[in-house]
Parts: structure tokens; sequence; C-alpha cells
């Protein structure tokens, strides 16, 4: 059973910068795509990037130039690094894997989640 647990994300002003991380354990197999999702009040759930076990990385617009999605595949963490973020970041993260390749993946369509790590971003 794969397992997935989010940590990192907390509240800093417009401007600064989180990494979030996520623990992965109980792949079965060596091909996997794991990804950042997140969630505003009111919104519905965006994917904001995924690496896939080849270590490609697909991003979002909203995410392109400011977020960078790596994996240190000895620890078994995949992380979100963000950069100069915006009030309107603001939302709780996932982390979700799939036993597939990233793009056969549509959507939020992953069988594995963590319970979400929240982001606030004010002003």
């Amino acid at each position: 059973q794969v397992q997935l647990v989010e940590s990192g994300g907390g509240s800093v002003q417009a401007g600064g910068s989180l990494r979030l991380s996520c623990a992965t354990s109980g792949f079965t197999y060596s091909l996997y795509c794991v990804g950042w999702f997140r969630q505003a009040a009111g919104k519905e759930r965006e994917r904001v990037a995924t690496i896939d076990s080849d270590g490609v990385t697909n991003y979002a617009d909203s995410a392109k130039g400011r977020f960078t999605i790596s994996q240190d595949n000895a620890k078994n963490i995949v992380y979100l690094e963000m950069k100069r973020l915006k009030p309107e970041d603001t939302a709780m993260y996932y982390c979700a894997a799939e036993q597939d390749e990233c793009t056969v993946v549509a959507g939020d369509a992953m069988d594995y989640w963590g319970k979400g790590t929240l982001v606030t971003i004010s002003s």
C-alpha cells in the first residue's frame, strides 16, 4: 500500500519561500508518478507539478518559474520548492501518487493521496 506524508507547510509573507516534502513508501514497482496538488477554499483542486520515476517533470502555468519539484530517491522524498510566493498560492497542498506514467494520469486521477499540508501566504 502506497503511503504519502506531507510536511513543510506554514505561513509566510508574500515573496517568501517554502519547501514542502512528501515522504513516500510502499511502491510495489519502479514506475510511478508523484504529483503536488493544491486546493484553495471554494476552488477546485489544481495540479501544480508532477515528477515521474525517470525524473521527468511537468508544471502548471501558475507554478512555472517559481516552483521546482524534485526527488531524493535515497530518502524516498519528493520535494516542492516554492519561491516568490503570492497570496493566491494559499491552499491546502496535497501529495499524490500513481503507479503509472504521469502522461497517462488525467487531472487528479491519482490512486494515492496524503492528508495535505496547509500553506498560507499573507500580503
